[in-house]
């Protein structure tokens, strides 16, 4: 492990770019390097779509080569020159925890950095457990501790304070050797295939595209009722579009419960609508009420034909208990001997369906395949045993 970066020099002051100029400058010179770091600052409590405040960017180096890109003071600045670096392939882009930045950038640029490597990803695959956290990697690989003072500050405010200015900074600076050590530990165990696979959804638009004519599906719900389906889709339709056009949260139109609520009282008039325990003042306004009602109307409307279908094949899957028992003691005993987090490999649900015969899921593909799914398979068709020996199960080929 290499020594930690120094701490950020008081004496040298922290650079701001706020001009595509220098914006420009600095990616042209990134690009002369084998990587760069970034992070960003937004807020999207208030919004549909993430607000971007702030973008840190590190070079290799010393930490005269990390700035802050300002796009709230340089709000006349192209983001261009940083899309440009997106898409020059020598030149790896760092992440931690990047889902959310990568939406961003998605949503306002139409491009996602390749190549991308995701800390978070790579510490999983490395032994770090499920969804390991920033500060976690910067104290047991960078051997620093975080000032976490700046974490919930409100980063569309300005002028930056210094202390947040450093703490965005730190989000990239650390992230250097952080990303030195992962890389050159999953060279040594021969994991790059498989943080491969995890980073190619990242870079997958349909990972941010909800379209709302689908977004029915995300809203849970144990009924199975054709007409009851109908109604849901309706309303999350409606709800899915008006947030994205006003650019607001869903939980100012309604929650999942008052949606769920609504489908089933199923009102017809503003009278009715006011009735409901769950729908928020925000859902009463006559704009969003009428679109409620329509929505309402359209889905007791929809034809038998027409009307939404649940997968309900998983719930008549046969799982065999005991089977579904081995299979969690395969993936304990993988999941430890290679140092991965068991979700990371396989969820309960996913065994259970292995254990009912289903074959068509993530835990059986790819790099979950040679870690675990294989020898799943092998266990269900009879081909192999496990045994104990002390604390330690073994797979015996029969």
């Amino acid at each position: 492990m290499r020594d930690a970066p120094v701490a950020l020099n008081e004496s040298r002051p922290m650079r701001t770019i706020t001009t595509t100029e220098d914006l420009a400058a600095f990616c042209t010179a990134a690009k002369e390097h084998p990587y760069v770091t970034i992070d960003t600052e937004f807020l999207r409590e208030r919004t549909y779509w993430s607000k971007l405040c702030l973008i840190q960017l590190a070079m290799p180096g010393d930490d005269g080569d990390a700035v802050l890109v300002d796009p709230i003071e340089g709000s006349a600045m192209s983001m261009e020159p940083l899309y440009d670096l997106f898409r020059h392939e020598a030149t790896v882009k760092v992440f931690h925890a990047a889902r959310q930045d990568l939406e961003i950038f998605f949503v306002e640029g139409n491009v996602f950095p390749k190549p991308l490597f995701d800390t978070q990803v790579a510490a999983m695959v490395c032994g770090f457990g499920e969804q390991v956290g920033y500060e976690t990697l910067v104290r047991k690989i960078a051997r620093e501790d975080l000032d976490k003072t700046s974490r919930f500050t409100d980063w569309s405010r300005r002028p930056l304070t210094t202390a947040q200015q450093e703490y965005a900074l730190a989000d990239v600076t650390h992230l250097r050797v952080i990303y030195e050590w992962l890389a050159a530990q999953l060279v040594k165990n021969g994991r790059q295939k498989w943080v491969e696979e995890e980073l190619s959804i990242l870079c997958d638009p349909a990972t941010y595209t909800v379209t709302p004519q689908d977004a029915w599906l995300r809203v849970k719900t144990r009924t199975t009722s054709g007409r009851f389906l109908s109604i849901v889709k309706e309303l999350a339709r409606f709800r899915e579009q008006y947030c994205q056009d006003q650019n607001i949260p869903r939980s100012r139109v309604m929650k999942d419960d008052a949606l769920l609520e609504l489908a089933s009282t199923r009102p017809t008039s503003i009278e009715d609508l006011g009735k409901s325990r769950l729908l928020l003042r925000e859902g009463r306004k006559p704009e969003i009420a009428e679109g409620i009602l329509n929505a309402i109307k359209a889905g007791m409307e929809t034809k038998p034909d027409e009307m939404p279908k649940v997968d309900a094949s998983r719930e008549q899957l046969q799982v065999n208990p005991a089977l579904a028992d081995l299979l969690r003691v395969l993936l304990k005993a993988k999941s430890e001997s290679l140092g991965v987090a068991p979700k990371l490999i396989a969820s309960a649900s996913e065994l259970d369906a292995i254990a009912a015969g289903e074959r068509d899921m993530d835990a059986l593909k790819g790099w979950r395949a040679e870690a675990f799914g294989d020898d799943a398979i092998r266990l269900c068709k009879g081909e192999i045993a496990l045994s104990a020996k002390g604390n330690e199960v073994r797979v015996v080929k029969l």
